[in-house]
């Protein structure tokens, strides 16, 4: 017994001398500066969970926020409520299940191939879930910048509607108040240009489809959202606007995608020749898809050849290029709705950066964590590598985007929780793990 003692004694002198620390302490994650007691969520589909195309409810088990919510607990973090649908194939604003992939026939071959496709289980309708409120991850797929102050917008919005404690004058602000937040995330503006360029910045046609929001209505907005947090108290992080040539709906359909042979080519230039349209010229290889134009004149038939600075949306059907002869049958240009030209392009691109020194000066205003998304989705789209495991933007095949090509996968939000993350732990010296994107799935494959 005495040998024993003498042990301990001697083991516990070294470890004075090597200042040792238990496991319990060297496992101890720190909160820092913040403090994650009521987190709350603020955002739209992109914080929601939306992914393959609608709102499920593994969508929002496996949400950015959510993984948060779990690394949070760590450092004092409390529970995180969240508006679950019912379990099923989810739903989009017009009662659409989520995408899934399955093998069909293209036209003219014998051969399936993969593709996505609407679960054929059906979509789950809307469950109102308002008396379980308040919630902690206020996700609003649709919303805008300038939505989240909107008392009326509650009762247009049914991903809103369905779980906000008064529609028509329920805000997004005004549900993430109900918590009396300690720490928030905020990631809004991205619709502010997405669903301008989601459908081919046609005119707009519909609340769900506008024009690209004033730079100063966004700055208004989220510059009234994150005062009213702060000056509750609480700290938070705040996450930019990514590039729309980041994600696979814009980059997926190459512009130049009709591939020609010399007789093909022929054919094509007869055909144009034979319809006033000499000018346009196609040769054997890759040509550019023909696209309305209205700019390049009568002479042309208002199209011309799409070029490297015009994208293809993933939304042209396939079917129609490979055999329905669209991009290159004189009648049957790409339409508006299916492209960006360069000048659209331009435009998001500038509001886009005007959204984003609005967000990184409130960031520095308020001393909130900073979360650069827009630079880590160009690293993804150049490919990383985390565990082994290979990352890109390519669709389907990539890992990090669903099937709707704008939203990510499991795995896509793991990714940028971790992003999330970095930030936080570098602002308020906390300690947080990261998270294991490969515990994750990408996309399912049947």
């Amino acid at each position: 017994m005495n040998k024993i003692k003498n042990i301990l004694l001697v083991s516990g002198a070294i470890c004075t001398m090597f200042s040792c620390k238990t496991n319990l302490e060297q496992n101890t994650v720190l909160k820092g500066s913040a403090n994650f007691t009521r987190y709350v969520a603020i955002g739209n589909s992109l914080t929601a969970g939306y992914a393959d195309g609608a709102l499920s409810k593994d969508g929002q088990s496996n949400s950015y926020p959510v993984m948060l919510a779990e690394q949070f607990k760590l450092a004092g973090g409390g529970n995180f409520n969240v508006p679950y649908m019912n379990a099923g194939g989810g739903s989009d604003v017009n009662g659409n299940p989520r995408r899934v992939l399955a093998y069909v026939l293209p036209c003219n071959s014998i051969n399936p191939t993969l593709a996505p496709i609407l679960d054929p289980k059906g979509s789950t309708p809307f469950n109102n879930v308002a008396a379980n409120g308040p919630y902690n991850l206020v996700g609003v797929p649709g919303a805008r910048a300038i939505d989240a102050n909107f008392g009326l917008y509650s009762a247009l919005n049914p991903f809103l509607q369905r779980y906000c404690a008064s529609p028509g004058t329920s805000t997004i602000l005004s549900e993430a108040l109900r918590n009396n937040p300690t720490f928030f995330t905020l990631w809004l503006g991205s619709n502010d240009v997405l669903l301008y360029a989601l459908g081919g910045a046609v005119p707009p046609v519909s609340a769900f489809s506008p024009s690209i929001s004033d730079p100063s209505s966004v700055n208004a907005a989220l510059t009234q959202i994150v005062d009213t947090l702060v000056k509750g108290g609480a700290k938070g992080a705040i996450a930019n606007v990514p590039d729309i040539t980041s994600i696979p709906y814009f980059t997926t359909i190459p512009w130049n995608g009709a591939v020609l042979t010399q007789g093909k080519a022929d054919t094509l230039n007869s055909i144009y020749a034979a319809n006033g349209l000499g000018s346009i010229k196609w040769n054997a290889g890759a040509n550019g898809f023909m696209i309305v134009d209205s700019s390049v004149g009568a002479a042309s038939g208002f199209m011309r050849h799409a070029t490297a600075a015009d994208y293809i949306l993933i939304t042209t059907p396939g079917d129609s290029l490979s055999c329905g002869l669209w991009g290159t049958n004189p009648t049957k240009p790409l339409k508006d709705q299916y492209v960006l030209d360069n000048s659209e392009v331009l435009d998001i691109a500038a509001a886009t950066t005007q959204y984003n020194i609005s967000i990184q000066n409130l960031a520095t205003k308020y001393n909130l964590a900073f979360v650069d998304i827009r630079s880590f989705l160009k690293t993804v789209k150049s490919g990383l590598v985390y565990n082994g495991v290979s990352f890109n933007t390519a669709f389907v095949s990539g890992g990090s985007f669903s099937l709707d090509g704008v939203h990510p996968t499991p795995r896509g939000y793991a990714l940028i929780a971790n992003e999330f993350i970095k930030s936080i732990n570098t602002t308020y010296k906390s300690t947080l793990p990261l998270v294991n994107p490969i515990q994750f799935n990408g996309v399912i494959f049947p």
